[in-house]
């Protein structure tokens, strides 16, 4: 029993085998059917038109100083401690709403410019700044 004779070996496959890319030729095709129309779908929106225009309404800067002593300043005028958070619950209703500028002496305790911030917050401002000199 031969498994084979020279002839048999001898032969090469002078052929290529064009069934695999035919395969992937038509696995893309359904592919690029499927997914073209889902790419070119756009849902119709009518959006509201806005003005290019920039708001020219600038908001009220409040300067509150703390100086040395712990006295608080209300744009530069003397404010009683009592009367801090009647005045920033009046700036927080303001629309639109003040910048708070907080300058704080470098001598005073830091604990007064904390009760400052703390009844800003809480009077509903949302912009506090702190004020510093450089150098």
């Amino acid at each position: 029993m031969a498994f084979g004779t020279q002839d048999d070996t001898d032969e090469v496959m002078n052929e290529i085998n064009m069934t695999p890319l035919v395969d992937v030729m038509l696995v893309l095709l359904i592919i690029f059917i499927i997914t073209v129309p889902v790419m070119q779908h756009a849902v119709n929106i009518d959006l509201p038109r806005a003005t290019n225009q920039p708001e020219n309404i600038k908001p009220e800067t409040i300067r509150f100083g703390v100086d040395a002593a712990g006295a608080y300043y209300w744009n530069d005028t003397p404010l009683a401690d009592a009367d801090v958070a009647d005045r920033l619950a009046a700036a927080a209703a303001q629309t639109p709403q003040p910048e708070l500028h907080i300058r704080g002496d470098k001598a005073v305790r830091y604990e007064r410019v904390a009760r400052a911030m703390a009844a800003a917050q809480r009077a509903g401002l949302k912009k506090i700044g702190f004020v510093t000199d450089p150098g």
